[in-house]
């Protein structure tokens, strides 16, 4: 009975340290995963040609960082990638960013777009040239908006903006509302 018993003791001790272990490894991964989204972040924000003409996502899975969004300039994507590889804890990098292609068409938005908002009732905050709070991605005619401003006024203000430029056949308004990261 007494042999019956120190094995109880030992196994129900033994349960106990795996649960703390395994909260604890639990903490430290999700520690972990927002160090390197933190990383990740930072990474893209540096990049040297990172304008407001270009949007970059990323998703954070374990040590795999998935790259998504458009860029125009190219040598982003690899820059990106190549920046993230370098991130201490990142084992994989999936790079699905897509490089918008050249067109005199999408270069006339973009100019008359950037100068619309610009020009709308204080928005020009948020285009500012280093790390813009929004960026305008213009695809084949089709104009995105990414990022953050302040107040959903502004938001609705550079909607308006955006469907105002001529030739755009359609604006999609991907804001968001944080007046902590905006302008």
């Amino acid at each position: 009975m007494r042999s019956y018993s120190k094995y109880l003791a030992f196994l129900l001790t033994f349960i106990a340290f795996s649960i703390v272990g395994a909260s604890a490894q639990s903490s430290s991964d999700s520690r972990s995963g927002r160090t390197i989204e933190q990383s990740v972040r930072r990474q893209i924000l540096r990049m040297p040609r990172y304008e407001v003409f270009d949007y970059i996502g990323y998703e954070v899975n374990g040590s795999t960082v998935t790259l998504t969004g458009k860029v125009f300039n190219a040598i982003n994507k690899k820059t990106a990638e190549n920046g993230v590889e370098d991130i201490p804890g990142v084992t994989r990098v999936i790079n699905n960013i897509e490089v918008l292609p050249p067109s005199p068409f999408d270069d006339t938005i973009r100019r008359d777009l950037y100068s619309s908002i610009s020009r709308t009732a204080g928005l020009s905050r948020y285009l500012w040239p280093v790390n813009p709070s929004v960026r305008l991605i213009v695809d084949r005619g089709h104009v995105t908006l990414e990022g953050y401003v302040s107040n959903k006024g502004d938001k609705n203000l550079m909607n308006l903006a955006a469907n105002g430029v001529s030739n755009v056949f359609g604006v999609t308004n991907n804001l968001k509302i944080d007046s902590g990261k905006a302008g």
